[in-house]
Parts: C-alpha cells; structure tokens; sequence
C-alpha cells in the first residue's frame, strides 16, 4: 500500500522491505528470503497481484497490484493507521493518530504534497516517490527510522546522506538512481544496516567504514547496463611495503577500519549478497578477503580487468573456488578486458551449490564441472562458446530453466571482430550450423541470444527443447533459425535487430517474420499474423 496506483513494483525490493521491517523472519528451517519468497508467492496464487515482469529464471522480476485489491487495502492500512500516504492519487485526511509509514508520492498540486500538519516524530519509514522538491527531515525522529527508501529522488543530496548517517537503527537504506557521489565515512555509525541500495547512482568507491558494518546483508551497486562498478575500499601500504627489507619481513598491516581488515575480524559474517563491484589489477587485497564471506550466497561483478602474472588473479581464483564450496548459490562475472574466466576450468572443485551462473566475455571453452551441477536453473555463457558441442555437454543439466549466450552488443569493433572469428571457427565443427540435440534440456523453457553475431541455428527433431516456451534474440547479423515449427510447446519468438543490419540479415528476419505462423514471431514489438 505504500506505492502509488498503476506502479511496478519489484519483488525483491518488496522482499528486502519486508526483511527490514520484520515481517518475513527466519522460521521453521527457512531463511528470511525464503519465507519472503514463500509470502510473496502466497499472494500471487491467489491473483492478488499480477505479475508484469518475468526473469530469465522464471521467477516474478515485477508486478503490480490490482485496482480493486488496491482500493480494499488502501481503505484498510487508512482505518488502522497503518500506513500515511501524502500526494498521489489518494485524498488522505490528516491521521488523528501518529504516522509510523509515511509513502510521500508527487502530486499535481503543490498543497496535496504537504506534510504540514502531521506529526513526523514517530516515522519508522519512510518512501519518496517522483521528483518530490522537499522532503521534511527536519521532521524525522533519527533515533526510530528504521527503512528510508528514496529510490529514484533527483532531490537527494550530499548534506542529507550525512544526515542519514545519524540514523542510528536503520536496517534499509536504499537511494538507487539518485545523484548523490560519495557515501560519507560516518557510514559506520548505522550498525543496524542490513541493506544498502546504491545502484545506478555515481557512487564509484565505498569507504572503508563499510566494513565495520556488522549486520549488513545486502551490497549493491555499479550499472549493470553499463557494466559499471563499484569499488571496495583498497588497502594503503606505505614504503616500507611496497619495498620490503630483505629479509622480507616488513609488513604493513592493513589500516584500521579497512574493508579487508574488518572482514578478517569476522564483521561481516552476514554479508549474504555482493553485487556489482570491480576488481582490477590493485585489488589483491580484497580479492583474498571474499575468503571470509563464508556467508555470501551472490556474488556479482560487474567489470574486471586483471592480468594473469597479478596476485589478484589468483587470489579471485582462489576466493571463489572457496567460496563456491560454502554455498555460493549465484555467481556472475563480466570479463571483457581479461582472461579470468578461461582460468575457472581449472578450478578443482566444482561450486557445489549454484543455482544461477554467468559468464560473460571471451569464454574459450566450457568448464567440464558445470556438468556436475545438478541444481544450475539459469546459465548465461559467451557466445564465444556456442558450438554443438557445448549444447551436448549441457543437455543433461536437470534444473535448467534458462540458457543464455550472450555478448555486449555495444562492444568496441576490435572485440565484435574477435568475437565472430571465435564462433567461426566453432561453426566449422559443424558444416556451418549449430545443432539443437534431440531429447535432453527437459526443463528449458527460455532461450536466448545477444550478441553482435548469431549464427544459423536448427531445430532437426520436435524432442528438441520439448519443454521450450519462449526465444529471445538481439544481433546485427543473424544467418537464420530453422526447425522451430515443430516445436510442440514454443510460443513465441522475440527477434530485435540493432542499427546498421545489412540487408540479408534484414532479408532473413522478415522471411521468417511472413512464414511462420506458429510459433508467433515478433519483431521490435510487431506481431505477425
């Protein structure tokens, strides 16, 4: 009830939001993101939401509420001061009570955005919605609030996330897409923080305060789209270090209040998801340091470029080989820039638990352990990789819901260049075609292509995919996808062509568009007959 009509809502900022605020605990053997997703899943068998946005892994990435389900539950939270809303569609009359959850929302008249009136004092949560000019936080409590969600407020800046830091029992914190740069040191001070949302903002670099934070379960920032991300805090080393005696006992410790030396203590035990950081060639430090997030169920980076003679390297090896081994269960790395990627086929130990894995960059073959990973639901992979050969290695994955091959369509044209000359090569394995295998992938439903280039891909039996539901593909150049007639349950068929097609790839696509009537083909949007 806190969000406006008619808007989407994600499920896992709901589920974060419902952690925070206590409403989804840890019972009965199940996690709190377990019981979260056991609620929110309640709630869509009986229709009283509707999903809007599916992942790749088959689970609600968004929905919205229906209006009707809306009106009763906004009339119910109004009755029980539950809620507060100010601006947006609804007309609130002033509560006689306290407000607890304020939902501050934009409004085309500048009097329905008013907060006069009201006692702020006891707000436990807060969310702002639109281009709201003025938030009272003057108002606020610093002592109570325990949620602050002010996801896309172009208004936020620098002096309030100061303020913020006097928060002292915040559990969530979220001011994605915002405009704000810097996260103050005085971070440290929220020791009750459990999430903090930073995606999409201009925030390059966390300060090592983060690392004090004791309770915290979620990090998350950089761009996935634009493959920025977001750096955690480097060791200093002074002279001495960086020329050691030679007896080569010199050794700075690492500064106090450092990310690395706060993990070593142990801090951050319930660190539980790690997404969308950087790692390059100066982060040896913290690449060792994921060893003491035994905790850490997802760990994503967004953009890595180290070299093989580095210690990073090895010590990121190292890292998610152990990490992988105590429950890691998504693990995603974009590695355009490096080599990294190809070293994880030499990984002794398969990480045991995954559910979700991506690789994204200039694979050259295939790890043989991904085999060995009975519980795999969504595998993204280089196009690099696309060959028969990998499709036979991965029929027999039980669980595989999803299967991606993918490349930076925006990639620099010295890489595009590389790219297809690697899947050439692949292409010659096989007279020039990539062969869907009969009989296996039993659980795929979803399976797609980005990439600059994807060659011509068959069909040949109908127990090919038996359980394929929906294609996705976006390229430049495309030599055609045949068989996909005979596919008993392929609905549809997503084919997006980017700028600069040359007219044979145009030629195919539309060929394909005309004479095809099951499954439904659509193109940037257009469905055909």
């Amino acid at each position: 009830s806190i969000f406006p009509k008619g808007w989407k809502i994600s499920r896992k900022r709901l589920a974060r939001r419902w952690i925070a605020e206590g409403y989804a605990t840890e019972k009965q053997g199940l996690t709190e993101e377990e019981v979260a997703e056991a609620y929110f899943n309640q709630l869509a068998r009986r229709n009283l939401i509707r999903p809007v946005e599916h992942g790749s892994n088959g689970k609600v990435k968004a929905f919205q509420v229906h209006d009707m389900v809306l009106e009763y539950i906004m009339s119910k939270s109004i009755e029980e001061n539950f809620i507060t809303v100010v601006g947006g569609h609804w007309q609130m009359t002033a509560p006689s009570n306290k407000v607890r959850r304020l939902s501050l929302q934009s409004s085309g008249s500048k009097h329905g955005n008013s907060t006069k009136g009201l006692n702020l004092a006891q707000v436990r949560s807060l969310t702002v919605f639109g281009n709201l000019n003025h938030v009272p936080f003057h108002s606020f409590n610093y002592g109570i609030i325990q949620v602050l969600d002010l996801e896309g407020w172009k208004g936020l800046k620098e002096r309030h996330v100061t303020e913020i830091c006097q928060m002292l029992v915040l559990k969530y914190l979220s001011i994605r897409r915002t405009e704000i740069a810097k996260i103050p040191s005085k971070i440290e001070k929220l020791e009750y923080l459990e999430t903090l949302d930073i995606r999409e903002t201009y925030v390059e670099e966390l300060p090592k305060s983060v690392g004090q934070l004791k309770r915290i379960s979620s990090i998350l920032g950089g761009n996935k789209n634009t493959r920025k991300g977001l750096r955690l805090p480097q060791e200093k080393r002074n002279k001495a270090m960086k020329n050691p005696s030679p007896q080569g006992k010199t050794k700075e410790p690492a500064e106090k209040g450092s990310l690395s030396q706060e993990k070593a203590k142990g801090t951050m035990k319930s660190l539980r998801v790690l997404s969308g950081i950087e790692i390059v060639d100066e982060s040896a430090a913290v690449a060792a340091s994921l060893h003491q997030l035994t905790g850490l169920r997802k760990l994503a980076i967004y953009k890595l470029k180290i070299s093989e003679e580095n210690d990073t390297f090895k010590e990121l090896l190292s890292s998610i080989e152990y990490l992988g081994s105590c429950g890691l269960q998504t693990l995603a790395i974009n590695d355009e820039n490096s080599k990294f990627i190809n070293s994880l086929y030499n990984m002794s130990a398969p990480p045991r638990y995954l559910v979700s894995l991506e690789l994204s960059g200039k694979l050259k073959w295939l790890p043989e352990w991904i085999t060995s990973i009975t519980t795999l639901n969504k595998l993204t992979i280089s196009i690099t990789v696309l060959a028969t050969e990998t499709l036979e290695i991965l029929r027999n994955l039980p669980s595989l819901f999803s299967l991606t091959f993918a490349f930076s369509l925006s990639a620099a044209k010295q890489d595009q260049d590389t790219v297809k000359g690697i899947l050439e090569d692949n292409k010659l394995a096989t007279d020039g075609e990539i062969v869907i295998p009969a009989k296996e992938f039993k659980s795929l439903k979803l399976l797609r292509f980005f990439a600059p280039f994807v060659p011509k891909l068959s069909f040949p039996d109908k127990s090919a995919m038996p359980a394929l539901e929906i294609i996705e593909m976006r390229f430049q150049e495309f030599e055609g996808l045949f068989g996909i007639e005979i596919l008993e349950n392929l609905r549809e068929v997503h084919l997006k062509v980017s700028d600069g097609a040359e007219a044979i790839t145009k030629f195919l696509v539309s060929d394909l568009k005309d004479n095809t009537e099951k499954p439904k083909v659509f193109v940037d949007g257009i469905v055909t007959a």
